[in-house]
């Protein structure tokens, strides 16, 4: 029901009205151009506009965009070439190893998803600001709530880039500083958060909201020390205490219910964007990550890529594996995955490991397997039946194709297609609780920064409570619970652990980690096309 709910909000500004023929009036007066004076005279035309800027979100769940480049970029996941898939020109290589160039396409692909949806919001506030509805001015702080948080993602993985407030202006603009950006964005939240609706409900659903606002702003006091070099602790523990003392939010009981395919009755869930196969597709991590002969476990559509792998260290932080001592080399058993300390974190559900089936429950087999040699040192030891196993061989260029545990977060449907209907999560509850433990703990307060980790931990599982915090089992936690939430690599950055290695078993190609906290590789190079087209910007140190 929500879906249909969003969408018949959204379908003018979508322009899919025109296809629904309960939408149109033939009595009405029709308009060969829509304008401030001519349309925008009533909330419902209004809602119907905005649409438009959310829309522009539809780029979050797929591949090679500003998602893509935070995950790959980190030691969450990684996509390794397989024989002849995979390699792509080496770009996806780049990204993992932080060998980044500037005319790698996945930049400009994130640049085009930001400043797309910067423009967009532009050109409704331009011209909503010409309209006589008494409303328009709550319009207008949803619009800039929107635009802020594209700035924010834009300033988080570019640093320097310019800003545009105004769609009347054509000149090119030139590049502001991050200090710079990160005060505009702080300026922004400050005038518009009072006034933004405060309401969890239908209405406000996939929309922004004083919540999902205060979550922007949060982030940005989290991470000021690394984006103007003085901590704000304080604020962001402020922040978070009032989403999670005064919001309309609760944890849900089960962890996976923020992730269900009709996910949009989590009281977790601050803000997302809402996917529909049907309606609002690009959401493809059902093609992503899953193996080609996956198509048969869930009765697909279409074949997956088999593509994105997690990082065997981080998987590693759930569960302690235990090695098949029947093979030489380090090479996991698919099912034999024991915790080490007898406890279970339910959150192991974020992962597809192990032997997998087809829909009638036989088992599911792979043609294509690398057979092993008489050494039993190359290839995979589990052969044709498919077993999705946590450890990775090497990067390239010959990762076996079924190393690494997948992505399993998001439930996957039984006859889906090639897109999902899962909402997309961009903030949840347990992020601002995690997030004020880490305030609280950066200021001294321990005790109650360890009860709040140990909040987000009993609703895991049957997990021990930590009896101590400190900042390497702090950062863990985060990652467990935040798994490709597109918090990984920030997190990395503010805990000075970015450039570290993973990967570790000795004699495998990894990738390269030889950069110390505070390299210019923290951020992304300004994508190559950008600087041709404007002459003003500024490449970001290190990439000239």
């Amino acid at each position: 029901m929500k879906k249909l709910i969003y969408i018949k909000s959204f379908l003018i500004g979508l322009g899919m009205c025109f296809f629904i023929s309960s939408c149109v009036d033939f009595d009405e007066e029709l308009y060969s151009t829509v304008t401030a004076d001519n349309f925008f005279k009533t909330d419902e035309e209004f809602i119907s506009a905005l649409g438009q800027a959310y829309s522009s979100l539809g780029g979050l769940g797929n591949h090679s965009g500003l998602w893509s480049i935070n995950e790959l970029a980190s030691d969450e996941l990684v996509i390794s070439t397989k024989g002849g898939d995979w390699f792509d020109g080496g770009v996806l290589l780049q990204l993992h190893q932080h060998e980044f160039l500037p005319d790698n396409p996945f930049f400009q692909n994130s640049w085009n998803f930001l400043y797309g949806g910067i423009n967009t919001c532009n050109r409704l506030i331009f011209t909503f600001q010409n309209s006589d509805n008494p409303n328009s001015e709550t319009f207008i702080a949803e619009l800039r709530a929107l635009r802020a948080l594209y700035y924010y993602w834009a300033m988080d993985a570019f640093g320097n880039i310019p800003i545009v407030t105004d769609f009347a202006i054509t000149d090119a603009p030139a590049t502001k500083s991050r200090v710079e950006a990160y005060e505009f964005i702080l300026s922004e939240l400050n005038e518009i958060i009072p006034l933004l609706p405060d309401a969890k409900d239908g209405t406000t659903y996939g929309r922004m909201t004083k919540w999902s606002a205060l979550m922007i702003r949060m982030k940005l006091y989290l991470n000021a020390e690394t984006y103007t070099g003085t901590a704000q602790w304080a604020l962001a523990a402020k922040d978070a205490e009032e989403i999670i003392n005064t919001g309309p939010y609760s944890l849900m009981p089960t962890y996976s219910d923020n992730f269900i395919i009709n996910n949009s009755n989590s009281k977790e869930n601050i803000f997302v964007y809402p996917y529909d196969k049907v309606f609002s597709g690009g959401f493809n991590w059902v093609m992503m990550t899953l193996h080609i002969a996956s198509q048969s476990t869930f009765n697909l559509t279409q074949q997956p890529w088999n593509g994105y792998q997690t990082v065997e260290e981080f998987y590693n932080s759930y569960v302690d594996p235990v090695k098949n001592p029947g093979v030489q080399g380090p090479v996991w058993k698919g099912l034999a995955l024991q915790p080490s300390t007898g406890t279970i974190d339910g959150r192991l559900g974020n992962f597809l490991v192990g032997p997998q089936k087809r829909s009638d429950g036989a088992p599911l087999e792979d043609p294509g397997v690398e057979p092993t040699d008489p050494t039993g040192q190359n290839g995979d030891p589990n052969g044709e039946p498919i077993t999705f196993m946590p450890f990775l061989n090497e990067i390239w260029p010959q990762g076996l194709r079924q190393a690494g545990a997948r992505i399993g977060k998001y439930e996957f449907e039984v006859g889906g297609t090639n897109n999902m209907s899962n909402d997309f999560v961009v903030f949840r509850l347990s992020d601002a609780i995690l997030s004020l433990a880490e305030a609280k703990f950066r200021l001294g307060e321990t005790t109650q920064a360890l009860a709040l980790v140990n909040q987000i931990r009993g609703r895991a599982g049957n997990l021990d409570p930590f009896t101590t915090l400190t900042n390497e089992n702090l950062l863990a936690e985060r990652g467990r619970e935040m798994f490709v939430e597109m918090t990984r690599r920030q997190d990395l950055i503010r805990f000075k652990k970015y450039g570290e290695a993973w990967w570790p078993f000795e004699g495998m190609k990894r990738p390269k980690k030889v950069h110390s906290a505070g390299s210019f590789l923290e951020l992304f190079p300004i994508p190559q096309p950008q600087l041709l087209a404007n002459p003003k910007l500024q490449q970001n140190p290190g990439y000239n």
